[in-house]
């Protein structure tokens, strides 16, 4: 090409490093960091350049990103999360149990006024859950406006409270265009909000960035990853869930869904595992993030998802709680005395015996052992 000059083919070229000989295999490519802007272009332009019209040449009939390794002078000019395990944990009061947190969304997804989604909310409180968050699809919809639903909720759970002792976190999803996010991120903060929620692959990574620097959130992001599986589905091409965790890492997310070891959703026991041991791990200058297992689960296969995926976790369950024959309050019972029981390494259908909630929700669904066969 006649107009590349002879600084950009020294510094500039991306390096082979690594490969795979045949149609099929690996291969590793180092770029120079000068290519990366991302003081002012960020996780934008770094997708761009690895990720970007590659998928696309007529010359790959597949191609796959499996990994992205950053070196600490790009890391160091992202955030991370605000909070990290360890300060969840501490708000939470389980620092010294280290067992997972538990989890609800509200059901059903969409259609509740503020008033109903409270209820809800309040119930899963009382049943002993850590958070309670509201569905990807559920925004500021007419039927459940944002402002009214916080307000309700958090009296709820502030009633809750009284009640227990126990703090609850609410997700609010505040994922919506970035100039109405920023104003209903703040209206959910006026209104007492102690968590908020962005689904970050339809938002895009600038949203959670945006939330993460602006000081006056300061609360923990849990991040949801709807759509992902048009992404990282196929084993053959799209992009690796690692990458995605990687980068919701940067931008600030506290919280992340990666799947599930038991459930409904696709998964792949070993590579949920990795992805969520790299949350866990030291990384540079950024904090840890807290995984979430959500899909499908129910007190009969909590034991296999602590088992496999760790107790640095949050188990996430809907129908799982809300089906529960008596209702939320012995849903969320149910799926709490699951947890105790794998922590006291107790099989569930054991302590079930004992525990009268657990018991009728294992009459209701199948009961796994301890781990995947």
């Amino acid at each position: 090409m006649t107009t590349t000059t002879a600084w950009i083919r020294e510094r500039l070229p991306a390096k082979v490093f690594n490969w795979e000989s045949g149609n099929k295999g690996m291969v590793s490519i180092a770029f120079p960091s000068e290519l990366f802007d991302v003081e002012t272009g960020g996780i934008p332009n770094i997708l761009s350049i690895v990720a970007g019209n590659l998928f696309g040449l007529s010359e790959l009939k597949n191609v796959r990103l499996l990994d992205v390794e950053f070196p600490k002078e790009i890391l160091s000019t992202f955030p991370g999360p605000k909070f990290g395990v360890e300060k969840i944990r501490e708000i939470m009061g389980t620092l010294k149990d280290r067992r997972p947190h538990l989890g609800t969304i509200i059901k059903p997804k969409v259609g509740l006024n503020p008033k109903q989604t409270a209820e809800v909310a309040y119930e899963a409180a009382l049943g002993g859950v850590d958070l309670i968050k509201d569905d990807e699809t559920l925004t500021n919809q007419k039927f459940c406006p944002l402002e009214e639903r916080v307000a309700n909720v958090m009296e709820a759970i502030d009633k809750a409270k009284k009640e227990t002792g126990k703090n609850v976190f609410y997700a609010v999803n505040v994922t919506a265009n970035i100039d109405q996010m920023m104003k209903i991120a703040d209206t959910a903060i006026e209104h007492n909000a102690n968590m908020l929620m962005v689904d970050v692959l339809t938002a895009g990574f600038s949203a959670v960035q945006m939330l993460t620097k602006d000081p006056s959130i300061k609360v923990p992001l849990h991040i949801h990853r709807t759509m992902h599986g048009a992404i990282t589905r196929n084993p053959k091409h799209g992009i690796h869930m690692m990458v995605i965790a990687k980068l919701v890492r940067m931008a600030g997310g506290d919280q992340l869904h990666t799947g599930t070891a038991a459930g409904k959703m696709e998964k792949a026991v070993i590579e949920v595992k990795r992805v969520n041991d790299f949350l866990r791990s030291e990384w540079h200058n950024i904090k840890n993030v807290l995984p979430v297992a959500s899909g499908g689960i129910h007190p009969g296969i909590v034991p296999p998802n602590i088992e496999n995926l760790g107790r640095d976790l949050v188990i996430n369950a809907g129908g799982g709680i809300h089906g529960h024959p008596t209702g939320t309050r012995a849903g969320a019972k149910a799926m709490r005395q699951a947890i105790d029981a794998y922590m006291k390494r107790v099989p569930v259908q054991e302590y079930a015996e004992t525990h009268e909630e657990l018991r009728r929700a294992l009459q209701v669904w199948k009961y796994q052992y301890l781990t995947e066969e």
